[in-house]
């Protein structure tokens, strides 16, 4: 996998039970294997197929992804803050690798 970097948006405070959006996206080009070069040859297959949400090491969210979703993948879900803690996000693609992000939550 190309070098990745991640971008998270969590609102820094909530009220309990209130239902809050976390907005992720991460770079990576999300290669199909279906492509071929400039010499005509086939280009691996390389798109992150795993994206996990753990909330206080809990999850929260979990998304299977196909070589059908766009490079940059964008993922938004709706959680119900009820107590304050840290989100830990976790993309992994074919070949193992891994990039993760964290974001921290204050229910008040």
């Amino acid at each position: 996998m190309a070098k990745t970097s991640a971008r998270v948006r969590v609102p820094p405070k909530a009220k309990k039970d209130e239902i809050i959006e976390v907005k992720t996206l991460v770079s990576h080009e999300m290669e199909s294997g279906v492509r071929k070069d400039s010499a005509g040859k086939i280009v691996p297959r390389d798109i992150i197929n795993k994206f996990t949400a753990a909330f206080n090491g809990k999850v929260v969210f979990e998304a299977e992804w196909f070589p059908s979703v766009s490079a940059n993948p964008y993922q938004a879900f709706f959680f119900k803050a009820q107590e304050s803690g840290e989100f830990a996000f976790t993309w992994k693609d074919d070949n193992g690798e891994e990039t993760t992000a964290k974001a921290k939550l204050e229910v008040a």
